[in-house]
């Protein structure tokens, strides 16, 4: 519900800050006071279009703020509007102004002359009339046979219609992934193959300079011999030169080993042109993988794990082909059944809410009036394979149209509520009635007040009027009043609330007659929202 609106400088209203409250609210006011700026606020607040002309004379700008409670959560929403357009806030964070209707919607209808109408939508309408269908499941059983259809027909679309196609990318992966698997190749082989082909490619040329480097270390070795000997001598005689001998017996010892390690180097050189030849054989596999799959062993391998998923998926799908057909066809024909089902509980449904409805239209001051609540067979979509369509007439003897296009504001609210009334709820939270009461008065007016007061039983209802005997089955009441340019408005306390009614009733605000009588209708309405017990 809306828990609390803030209007500044919107039209003549300066300032004002209401708390509406549950249930049924009224908005009153004498002709001229502004009163409808109110619900102007509202529609801001869904995002409506912000027209410069709202600004009034009391700044260069106007903002409107409401405190909405929604399912327990509490949203803060407001709209500022400048001669340059309007921003649009949520919670304190600037959003689109669309996004104030998508985030409000379902939640919030305003019904007036000039306003959008969510009933004359289908999807509204078939809401509605789901209320009172005579098994309440039959939505959710057609809506799972439904999401089941699609389920199926967007697996079949997976399959392209061409199960050859498959079959061949199939073949492709599979092949793909054996040629991988089979070279065997792991991480890190590449380096180690393109250097074992440089050593067997070069098995001569190193083997020559082994041998030589063997020569040179050996003749090296002679050599130092002979100064071994001199320095363990020269250190016999200066026991201080003993570190000089550390230095050349490590020397000596590094000689005997890179020796004896070249020697092994040249007796372990593999000469083979055999095994050249398979290593050259591996590194030309190597290179035509890298071609077909990837620059290097890592993302041949990445490649080959991706062809196993998409092999595993193609396989499923290949799997399914053989049954899809047949279960597509089950699940149609099941969908088709459930729709028509359905749809006769829908025509059933809506014949009862017109029944209801032209009762509620007759206590509100119409004579003879029709309504069309029509069911038609369409395609299945998620809703229902229906349609549905309103028409209205104020009148039997005229021709039913489009209720948008015959209804006028006065009339369209009481249709609204006559259809929500003979429904049993909707789903709005909030629904807002402009010109509700238009041409209606006496007994008529009375019904209007009892039908708005029961609507408000499990929601908000907000409604301007003028009528007294609306006004008087309220359980909050607002008016606004002007002085000048400047107007105001207040939520009035009991005895503001008789004076208001007094006014209301005669146009004398402090006439003592006018308060009895505003005491009676009071009491009067009172009675029939609250009856005594038996």
């Amino acid at each position: 519900m809306l828990d609390e609106l803030s209007v500044t400088n919107l039209g003549v209203i300066a300032a004002a800050r209401v708390e509406p409250g549950p249930g049924m609210v009224v908005v009153s006011g004498e002709t001229g006071t502004g009163k409808t700026l109110l619900l102007g606020a509202l529609r801001l607040l869904t995002g409506a279009p912000a027209r410069s002309a709202l600004i009034g004379p009391h700044g260069s700008e106007t903002t409107v703020e409401g405190r909405f409670l929604l399912d327990g959560e509490e949203l803060i929403v407001s709209r500022r509007v400048h001669a340059r357009g309007s921003r649009s806030y949520i919670n304190g964070a600037m959003v689109p102004a669309r996004v104030l209707t998508e985030r409000l919607e379902g939640f919030v209808e305003i019904v007036g002359q000039h306003d959008p109408l969510s009933l004359i939508r289908p999807n509204a309408l078939r809401a509605l009339i789901d209320l009172r269908l005579a098994s309440p499941d039959r939505p959710a059983t057609y809506r799972a046979a439904w999401e089941q259809a699609r389920k199926l027909e967007s697996a079949a679309a997976r399959l392209g219609g061409d199960l050859r196609a498959l079959e061949r990318e199939q073949d492709l992966l599979s092949y793909q992934i054996r040629e991988i698997e089979e070279a065997g190749f792991s991480i890190g082989e590449g380096e180690e193959l393109r250097s074992l082909a440089r050593r067997l490619g070069n098995a001569e040329e190193i083997g020559e300079l082994l041998a030589g480097a063997r020569r040179d270390l050996s003749a090296a070795r002679d050599r130092l011999g002979p100064a071994v000997g001199a320095i363990r001598r020269a250190c016999d005689l200066d026991p201080g030169q003993d570190g000089l001998v550390e230095m050349i017996e490590s020397l000596d010892a590094i000689l005997t080993e890179t020796l004896t390690t070249a020697r092994e180097a040249w007796e372990d050189l593999d000469s083979d042109p055999r095994t050249l030849a398979s290593v050259n054989e591996r590194l030309a596999l190597l290179g035509d993988l890298r071609r077909k799959y990837g620059a290097g062993i890592e993302e041949i391998l990445a490649f080959r794990d991706t062809a196993r998923a998409r092999h595993a998926v193609v396989g499923e799908l290949l799997g399914r082909a053989a049954t899809i057909d047949t279960e597509l066809a089950e699940v149609t024909y099941r969908l088709e059944e459930t729709g028509a089902a359905l749809r006769r509980e829908r025509k059933a449904a809506a014949a009862r809410i017109v029944d209801g409805a032209l009762a509620h239209l007759r206590d509100l001051g119409f004579g003879d009036p029709l309504i069309r609540l029509e069911i038609g067979e369409a395609p299945p979509r998620r809703a229902g394979a229906d349609t549905v369509d309103l028409r209205f007439s104020s009148d039997s003897r005229l021709a039913p149209g489009p209720v948008a296009r015959v209804a006028s504001g006065g009339e369209l609210s009481r249709l609204v509520l006559s259809l929500r009334l003979a429904s049993g709820s909707g789903d709005a939270r909030l629904v807002a009635f402009d010109e509700i009461d238009a041409g209606v008065g006496g007994t008529t007016a009375l019904a209007m007040g009892a039908k708005l007061a029961r609507l408000a039983r499990n929601r908000q209802a907000l409604c301007v009027s003028h009528l007294p005997q609306v006004a008087a089955y309220a359980d909050t009441h607002i008016v606004v009043e002007r002085d000048g340019p400047t107007a105001t408005a207040r939520t009035l306390d009991s005895e503001e609330r008789l004076r208001e009614l007094s006014r209301m009733l005669s146009g004398l605000p402090d006439s003592d007659r006018g308060r009895r009588h505003a005491r009676e209708l009071r009491a009067l309405a009172r009675a029939d929202r609250y009856p005594a017990p038996d």
